[in-house]
């Protein structure tokens, strides 16, 4: 399964032509591309709000704090 050769899009073309007719190709194709510039609009306006919670959301940096959590064991698990 691989992508169709050349007789293959021949035929899907005039199937095409048999179900909708000369005429309405242009109007379908119209209508495809406008739907597909709807899309990937809406998809980049979806990356930019994400990309604006996950900064809204990330945790900032202190300068000068060298504290790391790591490194300190819970209260509940020290040695005596």
């Amino acid at each position: 399964m691989g992508m169709p050769g050349g007789t293959e899009l021949l035929i899907i073309l005039a199937i095409v032509v048999l179900l909708f007719g000369a005429k309405k190709i242009p109007d379908l194709a119209k209508g495809l591309g406008k739907g597909i510039k709807n899309f990937k609009s809406e998809m980049k306006e979806v990356n930019a709000d994400e990309v604006e919670t996950a900064s809204a959301q990330a945790p900032k940096k202190v300068e000068g704090s060298e504290e790391t959590a790591s490194t300190e064991a819970p209260e509940t698990t020290k040695k005596a």
